[in-house]
């Protein structure tokens, strides 16, 4: 039938019949649905909530990874997750929401080695949980795993086939025997690892020419550790431990000193030309950059803010603050510090050394906002510090750890080392330390300590020098001393108390000769 011979209703509008079958099915089900759709609005979804993404979920973490995320499909009552919300072994933190995301930040960071569980059961959805008489839809439960990076060091061997190679253990593996990363052909002098634990530099000198002109031909190094860590959204094939790569030679100028900073993207050397020694300066390596002088620039010991944006360099007048990259603050001098020794790893402050009058030397925290404190006067040397990653609550640095020297009272000069910690208390506006001595060690000063980065144990070595050395490429410690031996050892650093009794912490030898050890990050 033509549309022209449809009824017209009195206001105009064409009445269509439906006579059609399909048409009147049409209406019932749109009427069924329309029910449907208003029973599902008046009595709310009932799907169980669910987890959408964790970020740590199967990744392998860092000291540097400070926290993760939850992200869930509908808003969620806080409370409620927060109350079930289980990690196994336990990981103290605070919660944070933005959202549908739950923020969970770590109090400290995570101990290395071990596999952790995430469960989350029992929690309910935020609308029906807290604008209905019921409890809310209890989520899906959830359960996911992440690890920490594997308890690792290296070291440099000392001891027949070891001799003067970098060796790597991995105290997480089931066999934590030592790995010789470097072939026997090089000799190794420093290293320092880079940030994801994947490789470390380090420099060395062909024994063939050490035996002949010794080690100061030194050239730059890397060499992979074996160790994957996969941290973050990163993703990277594993390298195999043991492949080298030269970074820099030694064919016109000296390496001395060098640093890499702690994004692993710069490394600073000292280096002297060899046609004019008065030509010595800190030259700077960045990633596919040839290297290059840092201009107007000269001084000796250094160091490079974890910030990787600048370094601490010590001149005649007392220490500088040197920009690497041109965001960086200008140049600030520190005339009254002779020596930096150890930075907190965000950058909040950092520890120098102060030479006074009367012979003695003291240790200043500096914080980044201009703020000093003396926290040890001491009639010794002040050899190495290291700020403990463990934050009060208030995110405020509470432990040094320190290897110092106290002078004895003899009649020729002599100092007994020590390594101590310090803890840190804020009386009003004025930091203290107290000291506690943890561990007297033998009278010698070439002592090498590292704090791991988890802050739960710090390793270091015990050398015993020798004036007759076996060869000319013989190790040698920083006095240039000839080394014939040396011991490595580890000291927990859980049971400190906090009541200023003495620390009953016990060091364990490890089953291994060598020497300068150095935690993985």
């Amino acid at each position: 039938m033509s549309i022209f011979n449809k009824k017209i209703n009195p206001s105009g509008f064409a009445i269509l019949p439906f006579k059609q079958p399909i048409d009147r099915t049409a209406i019932f089900l749109m009427l069924l649905l329309s029910v449907l759709i208003g029973l599902l609005l008046l009595s709310g979804d009932r799907t169980a909530p669910r987890v959408r993404e964790f970020t740590w979920e199967n990744k392998q973490i860092g000291a540097e990874d400070t926290g993760f995320i939850l992200t869930f499909f509908r808003p969620m009552n806080h409370s409620t997750v927060e109350e079930n919300l289980k990690l196994e072994p336990p990981l103290p933190g605070k919660f944070s929401w933005a959202g549908r995301r739950m923020a969970y930040t770590l109090q400290d960071p995570a101990p290395y080695g071990v596999t952790y569980t995430v469960k989350l059961a029992g929690a309910t959805d935020k609308y029906f949980g807290e604008n209905s008489q019921n409890k809310g839809t209890p989520i899906q439960p959830f359960s996911s795993s992440f690890r920490s990076r594997d308890r690792a060091f290296a070291y440099i061997g000392v001891q027949g086939e070891t001799e003067s190679r970098l060796m790597l253990v991995n105290l997480s593996s089931s066999d934590s025997k030592p790995i010789p990363l470097t072939p026997k052909d090089l000799v190794v002098t420093d290293f320092k690892p880079y940030p994801d634990s994947d490789r470390i530099l380090f420099s060395a000198t062909d024994r063939s020419i050490a035996r002949t002109r010794g080690t100061l031909n030194q050239e730059l190094f890397t060499v992979t550790t074996g160790l994957n860590p996969q941290s973050g959204s990163e993703t990277r094939p594993p390298q195999p431990a043991g492949r080298i790569d030269k970074l820099l030679d030694s064919k016109d100028y000296q390496n001395l000193k060098f640093d890499l900073s702690a994004d692993g993207k710069i490394i600073i050397v000292q280096r002297v030309n060899r046609r004019n020694p008065g030509d010595f300066s800190p030259w700077i390596l960045e990633e596919k950059q040839a290297p290059r002088p840092l201009e107007n620039e000269q001084g000796g010991d250094f160091m490079i803010r974890p910030d990787s944006k600048s370094m601490v360099i010590s001149q005649k007048q007392g220490l500088a603050i040197v920009p690497l990259k041109p965001e960086a603050d200008p140049v600030e001098f520190l005339p009254k510090y002779e020596q930096v020794l150890g930075m907190a790893r965000d950058n909040s402050a950092a520890a120098y050394v102060k030479y006074n009058s009367d012979f003695t030397r003291s240790l200043f925290i500096l914080d980044n906002q201009g703020a000093e404190q003396e926290i040890l006067r001491i009639p010794g040397s002040i050899i190495a510090v290291y700020f403990d990653p463990r934050k009060n609550q208030d995110n405020q640095v509470q432990r040094l750890y320190c290897l110092l020297a106290q002078r004895l009272k003899t009649e020729s000069y002599k100092e007994q080392p020590f390594i101590a910690a310090i803890d840190l208390k804020k009386e009003g506006i004025r930091l203290v330390g107290t000291i506690k001595p943890l561990l007297i060690l033998p009278n010698q000063l070439d002592t090498q300590i590292s704090l791991s980065p988890d802050g739960l144990a710090l390793i270091f070595d015990q050398s015993v020098t020798t004036t007759t050395p076996s060869t000319v490429d013989s190790p040698r410690n920083d006095s240039g001393q000839s080394i014939a031996t040396s011991r490595l050892w580890v000291l927990p650093l859980l049971e400190i108390p906090a009541d200023g009794s003495p620390a009953k912490v016990q060091p364990e030898e490890l089953p291994f000769a060598g020497y300068h050890p150095r935690w993985l990050p």
